[in-house]
């Protein structure tokens, strides 16, 4: 695959909760699979009038469409683009937040959280089971979304 990777979801695959354009991701040896660390872009297409002011992380259907993704791909996170703001999207469909020009993306602290906890969780016994360690990776991954992790936060 390319250095980034661009998955188009088009208006009919959030609509009918078709989350079919994950699906080489999902056969991919979980080697080969964190090789793509923050190099998925998911260019969501999704129709609306072009006086809706609303941010894609506001409309119910994008986020359905998300919670679906992120249930059945718990890695999905580990491995959209963070740089430019990716992944931030993907979290904004999944935890409570406001949204100002001014400001951006504000989370819901205790939301975020929970979240990132749970998230660290999974994706470090997932990886942990067909032995390999991301902890370091997955510390850089939620850096962005403003946390720092203590070393003392990992189950020995």
């Amino acid at each position: 695959m390319n250095d980034l990777n661009y998955l188009d979801i088009s208006d009919r695959q959030i609509r009918s909760l078709d989350i079919g354009a994950l699906e080489p991701f999902w056969s991919m040896p979980v080697d080969k699979l964190l090789e793509q660390e923050s190099k998925l872009i998911l260019n969501i297409q999704f129709n609306r009038d072009q006086n809706d002011p609303r941010e894609l992380s506001e409309i119910p259907e994008c986020r359905l469409w998300s919670i679906r993704a992120d249930a059945l791909c718990p890695w999905l996170p580990y491995l959209l683009e963070r740089s430019n703001g990716h992944l931030n999207r993907h979290v904004a469909m999944l935890v409570p937040h406001s949204f100002t020009q001014s400001e951006g993306i504000k989370f819901n602290p205790d939301a975020l959280s929970l979240w990132i906890t749970h998230r660290l969780f999974l994706l470090d016994h997932w990886s942990a089971m067909h032995g390999f360690s991301i902890k370091k990776n997955l510390s850089l991954m939620v850096m962005l979304l403003g946390y720092e992790i203590d070393e003392n936060f990992w189950p020995e």
